[in-house]
């Protein structure tokens, strides 16, 4: 155990350090080639301190027969070099040289071998004959070094550059690299002692989830807590969730509040093109993390290893997924041990993983990381508007009332959103209507206030709004109304803002409300204009499916009542057939029209008996483009019931200013035990 944690607190090779090992020997054999072939281009063949020229062959003969060149040298390549007399270099490059010491040679390139031979014979015979000393002509083969390197050396020296690249460019963190490390895992190790690690103090919210997880971490400092009463520690769990919630982040917490070393690897780490390769990189990983034990093994986006077998028409016995997959399942329960190895995993698509990787003994535990409530919303964003600067305008209560359904991603993107606003208008602080516009950017998309509209596409947009505004207000489970414009935003030509209630539990008269709102638009178009149009497209769409959802799936429809045709299973995803007859599904669509209709008939009731109001709705649109809930209430008058998010905020309010009033009393009451404490204690120490 001690040996492990000398292990584990190694100091890391630090960046820019020169590798060592065969990495090492093939970056210099392959820099001592380069300088080599550098070195001889510019020193291997020069002519001495000398001078080299071109010329042509004419022009050699007439300096042979002249008595200016001392000697030559011919090679099989009909390359011939003369070397210069000194006390001719005058007359041949026409410039003064250094006496008895000048240098020069002239190259040309002559017919033949036996010509030249026959040439030169002459010359010589004739040389003789005036008493002078004979050419000396030398026949050589010839030495072409750069086509030398070229062929013996360049194929050498490209292939130790792919080496190179290959050891560098792919996989270089695992042993050697490259191709020899393909099968190695290239999980990331955080180190407990980073600065700017992610604590449980960092994830806002997630209460349940980080009781959770905490349980782990404890297991992992103090393992004799739990083990001296004969307690296991789950051997992994599962991070389940919609995405943006914060599993990720949680895992992160984890990291940095172990003080163990933890690897963190995404799914699809583990699939390459190779095959077998996957399964390799799963023994690599738990290989690792037993050494390095206790550890903990992260998983992200596991889903795309784990989905369930036999599922899909293209899978097969041989796919490499697969077979990472079964890898993974023994590493995780199989014959071998795995003590002091902790795997947590997270997914957004729980139901698509395969049984075998969720039964006790792999994932023992399913942590459920769901959207967070009023109250966590309200601590995400304490959280994201610390590094801001805000103005006095700004309410935390109200942002978190007008987020509903937002995930923790969508609040940091929300309050990153404000501050770009802020800026761009040149505010230096960030203020409520800052995060208004913010919200209305990320939920609706852009303003497009340059879309020219016609005066009548505008009135039938603003009778269409009006219409769910004036339903929605008068109905008292409709989601609130917040804001209505008739700008185009995004695709849509005019939007609607709502409040919606965040209930564990909806029923039939919930979801009829809801419906009547969804058709208020299209019921106002035809009411008031006498005409419909395209634009209730949206509005249709879900309440169609709201409609099918009731009868097909929650039982609610007077001719098939407590029927559910819901397959969570997903095992009809894959088939051609209903799990109902044609006879049942003509009953679901008959039900499901009645159900359109009766709640479009009562949205126009609602619009008739509200058309004042309705048409100053309208018109206030048309001439502002923009109105709030202040306008509409003004308007119509005050909604009767409350909503549940003010129920909630007066609730936790009442819950803090409790337990403000009794921390008093806890320290008086702690005060005078000690107080209590320290009588008996001088008491006894008198007797």
């Amino acid at each position: 155990m001690a040996d492990n944690k000398n292990r584990r607190r190694m100091p890391q090779q630090p960046q820019g350090q020169q590798p060592s090992g065969p990495r090492r020997w093939i970056s210099l054999l392959f820099y001592t080639l380069a300088f080599a072939l550098i070195g001889f281009y510019f020193f291997g063949n020069k002519e001495g301190n000398g001078v080299s020229k071109e010329l042509s062959y004419t022009k050699l003969t007439a300096y042979i027969e002249a008595g200016a060149i001392e000697k030559i040298e011919v090679t099989d390549d009909l390359q011939a070099k003369a070397t210069v007399k000194p006390q001719s270099y005058t007359l041949v490059f026409g410039t003064q040289g250094d006496g008895e010491k000048a240098k020069g040679t002239l190259r040309t390139q002559v017919p033949s071998i036996e010509e030249f031979d026959k040439y030169m014979s002459g010359v010589n015979a004739a040389r003789k004959a005036d008493g002078q000393a004979a050419i000396d002509v030398k026949y050589a083969k010839s030495h072409d070094y750069w086509y030398l390197i070229l062929v013996n050396v360049l194929p050498f020296a490209l292939l130790i550059l792919f080496f190179v690249y290959m050891s560098r460019g792919i996989g270089g963190a695992g042993g050697i690299g490259g191709i020899f490390g393909v099968g190695r895992a290239q999980a990331q190790l955080f180190d407990s002692e980073k600065k700017d690690k992610v604590t449980f103090e960092d994830v806002a919210g997630l209460y349940g989830a980080k009781q959770e997880v905490q349980e782990i971490v404890e297991f992992l400092k103090n393992p004799k807590k739990y083990t001296e009463i004969g307690a296991k520690i789950p051997k992994g769990a599962l991070l389940v969730g919609p995405p943006g919630t914060g599993k990720t982040l949680l895992a992160k917490a984890v990291a940095g509040e172990a003080g163990v070393p933890f690897f963190s690897m995404s799914g699809s780490d583990f699939v390459e093109m190779f095959v077998g390769v996957g399964a390799s990189r799963v023994r690599d990983l738990f290989r690792q993390a037993k050494e390095k034990a206790p550890a903990i093994i992260f998983i992200d986006e596991i889903d795309a290893i784990g989905r369930a077998r036999g599922k899909g028409v293209m899978t097969g016995g041989n796919d490499e997924r697969e077979s990472t997959l079964n890898q993974l399942l023994t590493e995780m329960d199989g014959f071998g041990t795995n003590s002091g190895v902790i795997i947590l995993a997270a997914t957004n698509r729980a139901d698509v993983l395969d049984a075998a990787l969720l039964r006790a003994g792999r994932f023992d535990r399913q942590i459920h990381v769901e959207l967070p409530d009023l109250q966590e919303r309200k601590e995400i964003f304490q959280v994201h508007l610390r590094p801001l600067k805000l103005d006095e305008t700004v309410d935390i209560d109200f942002l978190s009332k007008q987020t509903p359904g937002f995930s923790g991603a969508d609040i940091a993107n929300v309050c990153n959103e404000a501050a770009l606003i802020a800026a761009r208008g040149g505010r230096k602080k960030v203020g409520k209507q800052d995060f208004m516009d913010a919200v209305d950017r990320i939920v609706g998309g852009l303003e497009r206030k340059n879309k020219i509209m016609t005066e009548e596409e505008k009135r039938s947009i603003a009778f269409h709004e009006a219409g769910h505004a004036t339903i929605s207000w008068m109905l008292r489970w409709a989601n609130p109304l917040v804001k209505v414009t008739i700008v185009p935003r995004g695709m849509a030509l005019g939007a609607a803002w709502y409040l919606p209630e965040e209930r564990q539990l909806t029923n039939e008269e919930h979801i009829l409300d809801e419906l009547c709102s969804l058709l208020g638009g299209r019921a106002a178009e035809q009411l008031f204009l006498e005409q419909t149009s395209t634009g209730a497209l949206n509005d249709l769409e879900r309440a169609t499916k709201q409609a099918y959802a009731m009868v097909a799936y929650y039982g609610m429809s007077d001719k098939l009542k407590d029927i559910s045709f819901y397959d969570s299973t997903g095992r009809y995803d894959y088939g051609f057939v209903k799990p109902y007859s044609d006879k049942t599904a003509a009953t679901i669509d008959q039900e499901t029209q009645r159900i359109i209709a009766d709640q479009m008939a009562r949205a126009k009731q609602i619009l008739t008996d509200n058309a004042e109001g309705h048409h100053q709705i309208a018109q206030l649109l048309i001439d502002r483009e923009v109105i709030t809930s202040e306008d509409v209430e003004r308007i119509l008058g005050p909604r009767p019931w409350k909503s549940r998010g003010d129920e909630l905020l007066e609730v936790n309010a009442a819950i803090a200013e409790a337990e403000k009033a009794a921390k008093p009393k806890k320290r008086a009451t702690r005060k005078k035990k000690e107080e209590t404490q320290k009588t008996e204690d001088n008491e006894k120490t008198d007797a």
